[in-house]
Formats: C-alpha cells, structure tokens, sequence
C-alpha cells in the first residue's frame, strides 16, 4: 500500500492548546487544516507517519534518521510540563530508509525525545488514533539538491513498504513577515512565502533548489530544507496540491498543504 497521504504543515508550538492558550483563536485555520489531514490520517489507517524536519540534526551535511523503539514528546522547553505522549517507532522502516540512502550522507540515531520540529505534528497528527508508529527524519546542513535526492531515497524505502505511510514536512515558512515578527522584518518575505506556495501548487518543485541562498537568509525560511526533502519523496509521482490553508498572525508563515493522489 506504501504511500498513501503526503503533506506539509508547521510546527510552531503555539499550536499545542496549554502553550498557545488565548493564541489558538489566531491560529484557527491552521488548527482546521491540522484536523483535516488528522482526520484523513485515521481514515486512510496510516501505519506509519514519517515526519521530516529541519530542526534536530547535527550541524553538519548528514541526514539523520530516527532509531527507537519509542519516541516521548513533550514541550518543557515552553514551559508545558503537562503535554506529554508516547509514540511507537518503525525501527524496520528506518532501517529500510538507510538502506536505500546508500550513496548519501546518513545515519542511524537514537535520540528518542521528539523536539517541537517534530514534536508538535507528531502530537496532533496521532491525537485519537491508535497504535500508529512515528518514524523521524532529520534535514543537514548539506545542499537543497542534496536534501531532494535524499527525498527520492525516501520514496524508494517507502514504495517498498507493505506498510501505510503518510510522509509530513515539518515547515515553518519566513520569519519575518511583520515588523512584530520574532526575526525582524523583511519586505521580502510575504512574496517570497508566496514564490513557495505557488510553486509546490504548480507542481514545480524541482524549482525549490533554485531558490536564491540569500533570499532564503533574509526570509529566514528554514523550512525549505524539509519541503526539498518532500520535493524528491513526490517526484514522478501523480498527485494534485491542496492548500488548506495559510497564515501568519505571529508574523511567521504557518502554511498546511495536502498532495492529493
């Protein structure tokens, strides 16, 4: 059965209800959107759920594939002592992923605590759903084509799989969207947000290699990574993007994208 839901979504913690409090109600599309892929993961009995993130590797240009029989999520670091969950790992999964990789820079880690690059779709994606396995991937500080050829890998191990996988980018968009954004402003980012969109709708994302160095700098748009990763896992294949939604109340793109096969 192998591949059967593909999407993006971020990973801000505010989204996480004891974190975000009276700021859910900003972030009411994107909770939707949230819910929608949720419902579509319990529907389609997903197995497996692989998540890619940009947060969580090792500095340095190897990709990094999560190794545990179990993976706890939690949010202390935001001060949330109460948000916590246990997931099972796909261990042969992950073995598989690193035998495809053969030829790229990867490795076998196990780290068994999700980070909130991880972490927060990890927890609201598997909220009310049973026995489903958590399989995490991390990005490098190597180069976006290397980061969409590792995707491709990706995509061998999993079409290779008996299993029901769902394969999620974790991935904010710019950070500089408002003067009142964390990272400073940028008039820069609002179009270059919408050069991304626009170009995984138009199923041009070969095209997010390309991108200029310097923009995704300024922007300071590290979800890139993840989304080049996502870029490689879909290539050749026959789908249709979704946007279910996108928004930036914090001043932080948080966008919600569903590959429809």
């Amino acid at each position: 059965m192998s591949l059967i839901i593909s999407a993006t979504t971020p990973h801000s913690p505010l989204l996480i209800p004891n974190i975000g409090k009276e700021n859910l109600e900003f972030l009411k599309k994107t909770r939707e959107a949230y819910e929608k892929i949720r419902e579509d993961i319990y529907a389609a009995q997903v197995e497996t759920l692989i998540i890619i993130s940009s947060h969580g590797g090792m500095g340095e240009e190897i990709f990094n594939v999560g190794l545990s029989p179990s993976f706890r999520i939690n949010f202390e670091e935001f001060g949330d002592f109460s948000t916590t969950k246990e997931l099972e790992g796909d261990i042969v999964l992950a073995h598989e992923i690193n035998k495809q990789s053969s030829g790229e820079d990867v490795r076998l880690i196990s780290k068994d605590t999700l980070n909130h690059g991880s972490g927060v779709p990890a927890y609201l994606l598997s909220e009310q759903i049973k026995n489903l396995k958590i399989l995490p991937l991390y990005c490098s500080e190597a180069s976006l084509e290397k980061h969409r050829e590792w995707g491709t890998k990706i995509k061998e191990a999993v079409l290779r799989s008996n299993k029901r996988i769902a394969v999620i980018a974790s991935a904010d968009l710019s950070h500089k969207l408002t003067k009142n954004s964390p990272a400073g402003y940028s008039p820069k980012a609002v179009n270059f947000d919408q050069k991304i969109i626009n170009l995984l709708q138009n199923k041009k994302t070969s095209e997010l290699t390309a991108m200029d160095p310097k923009l995704i700098e300024e922007t300071a748009t590290e979800g890139i990574k993840s989304l080049a990763v996502l870029s490689g896992v879909m290539n050749k294949m026959e789908y249709k993007p979704k946007l279910l939604s996108y928004e930036y109340p914090f001043g932080v793109g948080y966008m919600v994208m569903k590959m429809d096969f």
